[in-house]
């Protein structure tokens, strides 16, 4: 089937100078006023993609390559220039003011199970495959369902407060809440308001509950207990989703930890914390990267 190509502003965002982390450690500067990032392994890179510049001021644009539902159907995001960039290392995670940049992967109301390809260069959007076919929930997913840039949960680091679990080598998974569907590559900007720790085959996967910015109940939901008294319902509906959609095809049931409660705001922001330090030593090549593409 012949590929077709598209291309989408996904937003504009101004961020805090506190995210700037892709140019520590693991690039060098050169000397000179043209001068190109270095990786300490010799690779260079320009200096333009990974300039603060470049990742502050992001109208974004996406590019779908080949067809939707197809093996080789990717979604790229570009710059204004029209570089690729990776929506996971150069979309800024805070904007400031308790507001952070979601990437929607699926949005609500679809079954077709797409994820930032992390293993790929520039790490695109796909549909992600078990045994050369393509994966799709047993049902839709009723909220908007995508990742943090920026985050990453360490697969070596054992969480004492989550039965020792951990990290599943992912992004930072966020479910948000908000009226509006989204779109495949959409950034939107987000308030975190729980946290919900799934433990999926002995993994840590964290589930970070958030909305829209834009969504018209937006500054009425602070907290977990503003989501159950004007989402009532909401946060046991998007825990037992989880905890059930590997059910239909013959899996146990994932398991939730810290007391099978969706945890309050204060802990949503400490694991977006904690996790955005792992993924800047994953970036610094402070820990071993392994099949994870860093551009």
């Amino acid at each position: 089937m012949a590929a077709t190509t598209r291309a989408a502003v996904t937003g504009n965002a101004t961020a805090a100078a506190s995210s700037c982390v892709l140019l520590k450690t693991p690039f060098a500067l050169k000397r000179g006023s043209n001068a190109a990032l270095s990786f300490n392994d010799g690779r260079r890179l320009s200096r333009r993609l990974f300039s603060c510049k470049a990742i502050y001021n992001p109208q974004v644009q996406i590019k779908q390559e080949g067809q939707p539902e197809t093996l080789d159907y990717r979604v790229f995001f570009e710059d204004t220039s029209g570089k690729k960039i990776s929506p996971w290392h150069d979309i800024p995670l805070k904007l400031g003011d308790g507001v952070f940049n979601f990437i929607v992967e699926i949005p609500k109301e679809s079954s077709a199970k797409m994820e930032v390809a992390t293993d790929e260069l520039y790490t695109p959007i796909k549909q992600d495959t078990k045994k050369g076919k393509l994966r799709y929930y047993p049902y839709n997913i009723n909220w908007n369902y995508g990742l943090l840039p920026q985050t990453w949960e360490d697969p070596s680091f054992a969480n004492s407060e989550v039965e020792g679990a951990f990290g599943d080598n992912d992004p930072v998974d966020v479910v948000e809440i908000g009226d509006a569907r989204g779109k495949i590559g959409e950034v939107l900007k987000v308030k975190p308001l729980a946290a919900l720790a799934m433990i999926d085959e002995g993994e840590l996967d964290w589930k970070i509950v958030t909305i829209s910015l834009d969504d018209p109940r937006a500054s009425l939901v602070n907290d977990v207990d503003d989501v159950e008294k004007h989402f009532p319902g909401t946060l046991t509906a998007i825990r037992n989703w989880f905890r059930d959609y590997k059910i239909p095809d013959g899996k146990p049931a994932n398991k939730f930890g810290l007391g099978n409660r969706a945890a309050s705001k204060e802990y949503a922001l400490k694991v977006i914390t904690e996790t955005n330090e792992s993924w800047a030593k994953l970036v610094k090549r402070s820990i071993p990267a392994g099949d994870l593409s860093l551009l």
